[in-house]
């Protein structure tokens, strides 16, 4: 995606198709007797990797049709205070604490999808950094030419961990904030090997094999975890349907794409 693009205050991924599972798929309950519903979801950004395929799936399996369209967590905060709607939010679980106190969420339909830590990359092809404790990581930060993130929930976290580090005041120039994780993704890949970034470990696995490589997530004395939750909006078109999206994230099956994206 080009800069141009990532400044789009959303990306749509349409999951247009809807394909009715043949008889032994798996059953959703309630959902599976309902007409063919579409729902419309809105999502953070580091959650696309697992909740691209699961919607997909979650349409196989159902015969309903899921729209996600993704953004940063300021993002989605925003969009709750324009009141933009959608069926269901999946979201950081301090934004849809601000969703279910401001009555914009359903409290009794909120569901724990799992949490994501945050890790580090580099150009692929570059050396991979030590990063394996708060001090080896200090020294890596300082020898970048830049750090790369992004303005959504794991880059907020970057910059009270430089602070932390006590490196925040030597780096300042060298920051480089963009508006998402593929754009920071892309803009290491295009950079030089002296270019060290962060961001979300969903989505530096979704973007292997395009010109980043995954070096480890953060030390644990040092490590952050996001947690993410899903709730159906107040006022959704199609509440059931949208209930039933969110149960399906909760399945075994699930677990297993969620895992495999590199939620734990």
């Amino acid at each position: 995606m080009t800069a141009s693009g990532c400044a789009r205050e959303f990306r749509s991924a349409a999951c247009s198709l809807a394909i009715v599972s043949a008889a032994g798929a798996v059953t959703l309950g309630a959902a599976t007797a309902l007409l063919a519903a579409e729902v419309s979801v809105m999502s953070a950004g580091a959650m696309e990797p697992a909740v691209a395929p699961l919607a997909i799936q979650f349409q196989q399996a159902s015969g309903h049709t899921v729209t996600v369209e993704y953004g940063t967590a300021p993002q989605l905060a925003a969009r709750l205070t324009r009141e933009r709607p959608a069926d269901v939010i999946i979201a950081p679980a301090v934004v849809l604490d601000q969703a279910v106190a401001e009555g914009l969420a359903v409290a009794a339909s909120r569901v724990a999808i799992g949490r994501i830590g945050v890790g580090v990359f580099v150009r692929a092809g570059t050396p991979r950094p030590d990063v394996s404790s708060a001090t080896a990581l200090r020294a890596a930060v300082l020898a970048a030419e830049h750090i790369v993130y992004t303005q959504g929930s794991s880059g907020q976290y970057i910059d009270a961990m430089l602070d932390t580090l006590g490196v925040a005041g030597q780096v300042t120039s060298r920051l480089v904030r963009v508006a998402d994780a593929e754009t920071a993704l892309a803009r290491v890949a295009a950079g030089t090997s002296g270019d060290l970034g962060f961001g979300a470990i969903t989505a530096i696995k979704a973007f292997e094999g395009k010109g980043t490589t995954y070096v480890a997530p953060l030390p644990d004395s040092l490590q952050n975890f996001t947690g993410y939750d899903g709730a159906v909006m107040r006022g959704a078109r199609v509440p059931q349907t949208a209930a039933a999206f969110l149960q399906f994230l909760t399945t075994p099956a699930a677990r297993l794409t969620l895992e495999a994206a590199g939620l734990q």
